[in-house]
């Protein structure tokens, strides 16, 4: 069981290392990687203007995003038929399709464009 995880634990590392990085690309809202800074820069911070839609909900967002990208990571990891590698491949492949679409209609929900 714990080489079915494998992929599903290295895919997870890479979104929540590079989940702000992805959020910054999609919204333009000024976050940057956690280790320049992170959220700081961030236009949730201003008093006035469209505001990051992820970073504007806070933790439950945040949890809320992860969940959504993580979950099909999580199917894709345990998929059997396929082998280890496509299993690992396709969990990361699902990080940076997962977050922008959830960013385009989360962001178009919220008006944020």
């Amino acid at each position: 069981m714990l080489a079915a995880l494998l992929p599903f634990g290295i895919s997870f590392a890479v979104t929540c290392t590079f989940f702000i990085n992805l959020c910054a690309w999609i919204f333009q809202c000024g976050c940057h990687s956690l280790w320049a800074g992170a959220d700081a820069a961030c236009n949730v911070h201003a008093a006035t203007g469209p505001h990051c839609p992820f970073c504007s909900h806070g933790t439950t967002g945040y949890a809320a995003v992860m969940i959504l990208v993580s979950a099909p990571q999580l199917g894709a990891s345990l998929w059997r038929p396929w082998s280890l590698r496509v299993r690992t491949l396709a969990a990361l492949a699902l990080f940076p399709i997962m977050m922008v679409g959830i960013g385009l209609v989360w962001g178009w929900v919220e008006g944020y464009w």
